[in-house]
């Protein structure tokens, strides 16, 4: 079953390579979307693909990589405009909005 999640994290979450952790662990499990900086201190992204993997990823993202700690998680459904912001077919990092 397909599913597809917008999730912003919240914690210590910028600077600490966070988004390159969620890009590997996406593209590891064959998760489509993208990651992004927010000017709020938080980081946003978008998943898209099977809901084992996308839930899986969404897991391994609450520990996050060393030096990063996630305070909170906040989720909803994706919608398809969302996931088309994405600049190729997989799973990308986006600029800072």
């Amino acid at each position: 079953m397909s599913l597809s999640r917008h999730v912003v994290f919240r914690g210590r979450v910028q600077g600490v390579s966070f988004r390159a952790f969620v890009e590997q662990e996406a593209v590891r499990r064959q998760v489509e979307g993208w990651v992004r900086n927010r000017r709020d201190s938080t980081v946003e992204a978008v998943f898209s693909g099977e809901a084992a993997d996308v839930d899986a990823v969404i897991a391994v993202c609450r520990r996050g990589p060393p030096h990063a700690w996630v305070d909170a998680i906040d989720q909803r459904d994706g919608t398809a405009e969302e996931l088309a912001l994405r600049k190729q077919d997989s799973f990308g990092v986006l600029p800072t909005v």
